[in-house]
Formats: structure tokens, C-alpha cells, sequence
């Protein structure tokens, strides 16, 4: 496995993304059909969302995801494909609400007083963060933010009540990470080079240098992200032990244990397993229902709204705010 850098976006990671990360965020759901102009960008089963609406979701997007490591990407001559990324984002993520609220009404489910009026106090204080800017752009008021916020919200409970008996026990095993160095080779006679240097007393690390066709020599995994055959030695070493010659469809590997248990990367790897679960549990259900209903993106409208990536609307902060007021209700 080769370990990959990772993008960071704290306020879209704290909320924004939970039902990308739950029901996945693709254009499938979407069904494209050309209108002529209308003020609804999008109609789920019977129930829509307008221009207004959708920029709220289009212009947070743009703003979390514009900047990354204080880079402005909307600066780095790739603007086009940017909004493209956002616009598609955007609308995909409206789709995948107003299904899965679908979904919740046709099983009863309903938002109950209680959290209808966290959601009302969390409208209240994203739209009052709002600049006369951003006000202007967005062309609406505290009740549609409300709308999207109880949208939202029932999607959640939707997804709890469905992943609600998901057995949420991993055990260490399952969840293992090891820290590791592995040697790569393509053929069995630089292979035998490796084992027989190895065998010798050479330093797995400086063989590594030398001979490893793999990207990296470090690196962390877990189970199922590296050949069965492999996975299965390089469980059984201690620390500061090795393997020998692993032949592989890819090759032969030679791995080297320098923590065969990582507690901190393990215990995260434990929540990604139990969403994992969720999802497969949510998708089954979900999936089957949203190829009965209707969806209609009006793509006249959708396509002729640009994003406003000008600098002086910085909102960003809608699921932030959301998940103040309402990220208890269904944890």
C-alpha cells in the first residue's frame, strides 16, 4: 500500500460531507432532462429546491473548497474545471437530500419540535453571518435557510434510523495498522539478490534504497490493502523482524515490521470499518428506493448560474453552524 497525502478541510469534514461519505456523491442519481428556464434548479418526487437554494450550497462549496493549505485555487489558471467540480458536487449533494428525505417520509419519519427548533436557531445564525454581499447574491431569506437546514436534518435521521443496529464492535485485529518497510521486485532473480543479502546481515532499509521498484519503502496498512499472501507474513512478524520472499501475480515482496501495532492509526481505522458498515447497510435500502423515484435537474437553469469565487463572498461556514446547533440530534 502506498500511504497518499490527504487534503484537509475541517468544516466540510466536521459536517458537510457526512452524506457524501454515507451514500457516496455521484452524478447517477441525477437525471439531466433540458427545461426551459425556471426559478427550481432541481425536482426530487415532487419536491424541489430554486436558485436561492442552491447557492447557498454552491457558494459554501466553492469557499471550503477554493482554498487549500491557504492556496487560492480559483488564482491557479484552473478555474473552469474548479467550478465544474463544485457545480457538479453541489447539485449531486441536493439530489442525494431530497431522495433520501423522500425516503424518510415514505417509512414516517419526521423531524421532531424539539429538533425542528435547534434547526431554526442554527437558520438564524448562519443567516445573520450573512454579509449584504452574500445577501444580495443569494437572493433569499431566514426561512429558506431553514428549509435546507430541516432537509438536511432529516436526511441524518434518516440515515440513523437505518445504521441504528449496525454491531459498531471491531476488534484490534480487524482493525490492525502495521508500520512497515517493504522491498518490491519485478523478477525472482533480484529477488534471491535481496533474500540472499538479507540473509547476510544487510540493513532491510539500505536494500531498500537500493533495490525496491515500489514507490515508497514506508509505509502503514491494514487489512485487505496489500496481496492476501503478503498480508498474511507480514501479520505474523514481530517487531523489528522481516520476511523472507514473498512471490505475488505483481511480484515478490519482502517486508519489514517496525510496529506491528500502530494503536492510534488502529483506533481510527476502527470508526472507518464501522462506517464502512454503515454505508453498505444504508446504500442496500437506499439505492433500491431512489431508482423509483423521479429526479429532474432543469439544465438551462442550473447551467447558466456561474459561482461568485470574486474574493468578497467568504461564507463557508453552513455546515460548521449546523453542526453547533444540531450535531448532537443524531449522532
Amino acid at each position: 500500500m502506498k500511504t497518499k497525502g490527504k487534503r484537509t478541510m475541517a468544516a466540510l469534514l466536521c459536517t458537510g460531507m457526512l452524506l457524501c461519505a454515507a451514500t457516496g456523491c455521484g452524478k447517477g442519481d441525477s437525471l439531466h432532462v433540458p427545461q426551459i428556464m425556471s426559478r427550481q434548479v432541481l425536482k426530487v418526487d415532487g419536491e424541489s429546491y430554486s436558485v436561492a437554494q442552491a447557492k447557498v450550497y454552491l457558494l459554501n462549496y466553492q469557499n471550503l473548497y477554493g482554498t487549500v493549505a491557504g492556496v487560492d485555487l480559483w488564482q491557479q489558471g484552473q478555474e473552469d474545471s474548479l467550478e465544474e467540480y463544485i457545480k457538479n458536487l453541489t447539485i449531486a449533494q441536493l439530489t442525494k437530500i431530497l431522495s433520501m428525505d423522500s425516503l424518510a417520509k415514505s417509512r414516517g419519519i419526521e423531524l421532531e419540535e424539539e429538533e425542528t427548533a435547534e434547526v431554526a436557531k442554527a437558520a438564524k445564525a448562519y443567516y445573520e453571518s450573512l454579509s449584504d454581499k452574500e445577501l444580495s447574491y443569494l437572493e433569499l431569506d431566514e426561512t429558506d435557510i431553514q428549509k435546507l437546514y430541516e432537509d438536511y436534518a432529516l436526511a441524518q435521521k434518516l440515515y440513523k434510523s437505518l445504521t441504528v443496529g449496525i454491531n459498531s464492535e471491531v476488534s484490534d485485529d480487524e482493525a490492525r495498522i502495521m508500520d512497515a518497510m517493504q522491498i518490491v521486485v519485478s523478477d525472482s532473480k533480484t529477488a534471491k539478490e535481496v533474500k540472499k543479502a538479507l540473509k547476510n546481515g544487510g540493513d532491510f532499509s539500505t536494500l531498500a534504497s537500493s533495490y525496491n521498484e515500489a514507490e515508497e519503502v514506508k509505509i502503514q496498512f491494514g487489512r485487505g490493502e496489500l496481496p492476501q499472501e503478503v498480508e498474511k507474513a507480514a501479520f505474523a512478524l514481530d517487531n523489528q523482524t522481516a520476511t523472507g520472499s514473498i512471490k505475488t501475480d505483481s511480484g515478490y515482496y519482502f517486508i519489514y515490521c517496525v510496529n506491528k501495532f500502530n494503536e492510534e492509526l488502529t483506533d481510527a481505522n476502527k470508526i472507518k470499518i464501522v462506517q464502512k458498515r454503515e454505508k453498505a447497510a444504508f446504500g442496500d435500502v437506499y439505492d433500491a428506493y431512489s431508482r423509483t423515484i423521479s429526479k429532474k435537474i432543469y439544465r438551462n437553469t442550473w447551467e447558466s448560474l456561474d459561482a461568485a469565487h470574486s474574493g468578497e463572498m467568504a461564507t463557508d461556514s453552513f455546515f460548521s453552524i449546523y453542526q453547533e446547533y444540531c450535531g448532537e440530534l443524531f449522532s
